[in-house]
């Protein structure tokens, strides 16, 4: 179950990957571009700004998100479409793809690489495939979230869980999947220092963030509420040690993965 509140409660931090991965994309005129995985809608909707004579589409598996996205498209310019990604065929879209971009939504498609060559297939000519990835998962907020999770009472439901959600791979494999796919291949990885909270506001700042991604799986398993609290106050305590308070903010060090691929012609 996925929150679009709490999810956009760090919209411009969030965007900023997004718009990083889209400048390596210099597609002129694309007829049709697809987001997979669009979440809530507002950079799918960014994408329908930048081509305005494109077909855009959103596809994502969260009826929650999507539900946000089409309340945000007050214009109807973009075709919602809910499948998960490993489902999803791009032969339902009739027509060649000239941009397709998933952001921040493979980490929880175990064995995306096995996608790759059904998603490159259906570029057009000269189409690109724009991807981003987290590569955070050994920084303090997850490896933390496992250690409580280790000895917490519902340990063994919550670790498997946790463990699906680790699914990327280190940018080398990146390049030589795209590579081997006849791709013109660009892939690079970057350290973002994001300064949460300067105004002191929230309690913890980090915890917020991983809310909205993240912990989702540890959420959706303690449902009871007395193990969820449990659960939140180690967490946060661990947190606190890990993300002391600044005198500008709380500070969140996310490294992610980007990878763009153009078809030759």
């Amino acid at each position: 179950m996925w929150d679009p509140h709490q999810y956009a409660l760090f919209g411009t931090h969030r965007g900023r990957p997004f718009a990083d991965l889209l400048t390596r994309v210099s597609a002129d005129a694309p007829a049709l571009v697809v987001d997979l995985g669009c979440g809530d809608g507002p950079l799918t909707l960014g994408l329908a700004e930048r081509w305005p004579d494109a077909r855009i589409v959103g596809i994502d598996s969260s009826p929650q998100m999507l539900a946000a996205a089409r309340s945000l498209d007050t214009e109807g310019r973009v075709e919602w479409v809910e499948a998960r990604a490993e489902e999803w065929s791009p032969a339902d879209l009739g027509a060649p793809i000239d941009v397709l971009v998933t952001n921040a939504a493979l980490q929880w498609v175990p064995g995306h690489r096995d996608l790759f060559a059904r998603w490159v297939s259906a570029l057009a000519p000269g189409g690109w495939f724009a991807m981003q990835v987290p590569d955070n998962f050994d920084a303090p907020s997850h490896r933390l979230m496992r250690e409580v999770a280790a000895r917490h009472a519902r340990a063994a439901d919550l670790l498997p869980v946790l463990q699906r959600a680790i699914a990327v791979a280190a940018p080398a494999d990146y390049l030589g999947d795209l590579a081997r796919l006849g791709l013109d291949a660009d892939v690079w990885r970057t350290a973002y220092l994001h300064v949460l909270d300067p105004a002191g506001a929230q309690r913890s700042p980090v915890l917020e963030w991983v809310t909205g991604t993240g912990l989702r799986p540890v959420l959706d398993v303690l449902t009871d509420d007395a193990e969820r609290a449990e659960f939140l106050a180690d967490y946060t305590a661990e947190l606190d040690r890990a993300y002391p308070r600044q005198a500008w903010g709380v500070v969140l060090e996310f490294s992610r993965i980007f990878a763009v691929g153009r078809q030759p012609g």
